[in-house]
């Protein structure tokens, strides 16, 4: 039975790419029952009806899913922030990223309309950038034309199932239009009564975009933790799993505990307060959050 990779995923059909070719496929009867969704990324069997179309008929266990993007087996997560229409705002990439950490994706962060912004932002700006390098993410930086920081980020994307993802009117479209010119992706301006853009990605697809696999995703502004329990949040802070060794009490939450190595490399300095604190309204956040499933 022919194997493939799903491609796209649109209108009910699933497009695979096999040795043989791409083929518009179904997903089997019985996946609904097994509660089985096909995503893009999966890698599937499936029987050809004929020469462009087929039945998937089993999809083969993940490295790791998103839900929002829905996709799967994506070994890193290109995080796009704009800093300036909309305005970059560190709650919300530490969102996505507590989301990708918490799938065990590498991140890579990506500020866009480097050029936007005056000089006093500029050096804020650069402060971030600073910070997030200090927690050993790699940061990239591009111009509104996306000229400028494409030669950085190519030797990221080589060989790689990326997902760009990011708040609406970042660039993410902009940035793949870049990277590959015929792609010819539809964009649009921000919107100046809503501060954010127009949603103009209305499906996962991947693309082949420099010597790897890159998934365009429709844009969303906010993120929930219904997947993450409070006792996994602090592994997806990468400057506290560093320090968490050094706690008195093991599992730690980083909360009111004494002698907590955390809290006192914040009191320092070496972990920048904002982080911190967005860490405690997270962790709050999934304390205060709503049983998925009603209690019998």
């Amino acid at each position: 039975m022919p194997r493939g990779t799903i491609r796209k995923a649109m209108s009910g059909f699933y497009y695979v790419k096999s040795d043989e070719g791409t083929f518009q496929c179904r997903g089997r009867g019985l996946f609904r029952k097994q509660n089985i969704t096909p995503l893009v990324g999966d890698n599937v069997e499936f029987e050809a009806d004929n020469q462009t179309e087929g039945v998937i008929t089993s999809v083969a266990e993940r490295e790791n899913e998103l839900a929002r993007p829905p996709i799967a087996n994506v070994d890193q997560a290109i995080l796009v922030s704009s800093v300036k229409e909309p305005d970059f705002h560190t709650k919300l990439l530490d969102r996505f990223l507590v989301v990708i950490e918490s799938k065990f994706i590498l991140p890579i962060i990506c500020f866009t309309k480097m050029d936007l912004i005056s000089e006093e932002n500029q050096e804020e700006i650069q402060k971030y950038i600073e910070d997030y390098q200090k927690i050993g993410y790699t940061c990239v930086q591009t111009s509104s034309e996306i000229d400028e920081g494409l030669e950085e980020l190519l030797p990221y994307v080589k060989g790689k199932t990326s997902v760009v993802a990011g708040q609406s009117g970042v660039g993410k479209s902009s940035l793949l239009n870049a990277l590959q010119p015929n792609l010819e992706l539809k964009t649009d301006d921000i919107s100046a009564a809503l501060g954010r853009g127009k949603h103009t990605t209305r499906h996962v697809e991947l693309l082949e975009i420099g010597d790897g696999l890159i998934a365009d995703t429709p844009g969303f502004s906010s993120l929930d933790f219904q997947e993450i329990e409070k006792e996994t949040l602090p592994h997806c802070f990468p400057e506290f799993v560093e320090r968490a060794s050094q706690c008195k009490f093991r599992g730690c939450s980083h909360q009111n505990e004494p002698k907590c190595a955390v809290k006192a490399a914040v009191e320092n300095g070496e972990i920048p307060a904002y982080r911190y604190e967005h860490y405690k309204e997270f962790y709050q956040e999934i304390v205060d959050r709503k049983p998925r499933y009603p209690s019998s």
